[in-house]
Parts: C-alpha cells; sequence; structure tokens
C-alpha cells in the first residue's frame, strides 16, 4: 500500500483515499493530531443493527479508523522506512448507542519512544485507547487497538 504525504493531502483525506471502508462508511475525520484524532459515524439506517442504532461492526470500524488516524499523524513521517500495521483489537459494548456516535483516540505510548525503537531495528509495538461517544456525550464503547510499525525490508 502506498500513502501519499501528509502535506499532499490531510490525514482524512488520506484515509478515505487508501481506506475503502472508511468511504463506505462515510466516516468523517475531524481533529487529528498526533495527541488525539476524532471520527464520527453518521446515523445512516444502512448501517444499523436489529435496535436500530449503528451496528457493531460500524462502530468496530469507527475505532478502528480513529486509532489508524491518530498513527498516521503521530508517525506519518516514518512512513518511508515502515507501515503502521493493526497487530489485534480489543472493542466494549457498553451502552446502546443510537443516532451519529463519535470516536476519540489517544496514543498509549510516547512517539519519541517508539521512534527510538524503531531506530533500533526493532518493531515497535504500541496501544491506542478509543472511546466511543453517542451525542449526549454517554460512552458507548471503549476500545484498544494495538499497532506496529513493521521495518521495510
Amino acid at each position: 500500500m502506498r500513502f501519499m504525504s501528509a502535506d499532499q493531502m490531510s490525514i482524512g483525506e488520506m484515509l478515505a483515499a487508501t481506506v475503502p471502508m472508511a468511504r463506505t462508511l462515510n466516516l468523517e475525520f475531524g481533529e487529528t493530531s498526533p495527541e488525539r484524532a476524532v471520527v464520527s459515524l453518521p446515523d445512516q439506517g444502512d448501517f444499523h443493527n436489529h435496535v436500530g442504532g449503528p451496528h457493531a461492526g460500524a462502530m468496530f470500524t469507527l475505532g478502528e479508523s480513529a486509532s489508524g488516524a491518530i498513527v498516521l499523524a503521530a508517525f506519518g513521517d516514518q512512513l518511508s522506512r515502515a507501515v503502521p500495521l493493526a497487530v489485534r483489537a480489543d472493542i466494549a459494548y457498553k451502552k446502546l448507542a443510537m443516532g451519529p456516535v463519535k470516536a476519540t483516540a489517544t496514543l498509549g505510548r510516547p512517539v519519541a519512544e517508539v521512534v527510538a525503537e524503531l531506530d533500533e531495528g526493532k518493531r515497535p509495538e504500541f496501544p491506542v485507547g478509543i472511546e466511543i461517544t453517542r451525542e449526549d456525550g454517554a460512552v458507548t464503547g471503549e476500545m484498544t487497538v494495538v499497532w506496529t510499525l513493521r521495518p521495510n525490508s
């Protein structure tokens, strides 16, 4: 997979261009920085579950996409030498989600620490925590995605 540089397009545009599922769900990329990424899933009937809220798979994709956005914001300058890959994920559905939902991702390790491991020739792993909320602020889901930076061979 080839990513365009962050100077050429926003991280949201980059993800929409390279990850078809983000386009399919019409995800909206808001704030994206190495400290925090916010992605929203509009309320869309085609992606509802049996009780009329966003399907669990759509919420998983929302959270994973928010984690990807923060990974690109934090490590975009490393793309010439390593590819970011999700290693594993865990999600807990806490409350019924109805209407639009928003995922907020935060990096679980300092960027410099991860880059230092990459510099040592290691394949660093790091967690990204994601909180999924309804419009009223209630937390409907909590997720962790563990990512790695796989050095290019």
